[in-house]
């Protein structure tokens, strides 16, 4: 928005100051660039699931369900297909459940199945057999 008020206020320079055109333009063509990096840079360091050692959290999912539950809740990890989509379905034990579309990660089903499968094994305090 701020963006928008500064080209307002650049349009409004021209047209006292009787400056060229291009100053506009210039000023239009920088305003759009720096919202499509920002944009970029936004969708990139945004964080859409994040583990650590006590649980997991889902954020900017709508309809994800849970957003946010401990290990311990956690009765398994499912890989599922819902509405064409590869996803992964947290079923909690009080039957409540987040699912998480995949395609929206930089993995596979499959390594997250994986990832989730370590973290829910030390959070309920089992240990692999070699």
């Amino acid at each position: 928005m701020l963006l928008g008020v500064l080209v307002v206020v650049l349009a409004v320079l021209v047209a006292v100051l009787d400056l060229p055109g291009t100053v506009l333009t210039v000023g239009v063509v920088v305003a759009v660039v720096l919202v499509v990096a920002g944009a970029l840079a936004a969708s990139r360091l945004t964080t859409v699931l994040s583990f650590d050692h006590t649980g997991y959290r889902v954020r900017l999912l709508r309809g994800a369900g849970v957003r946010a539950a401990r290990w311990r809740e956690v009765e398994d990890a499912v890989a599922m297909t819902i509405a064409g989509h590869d996803c992964v379905v947290l079923r909690l034990k009080d039957g409540r459940t987040t699912t998480i579309p995949v395609d929206v990660l930089e993995t596979s089903p499959q390594a997250l199945l994986e990832e989730l499968s370590g973290r829910l094994d030390r959070g309920h305090g089992y240990r692999r057999l070699s």
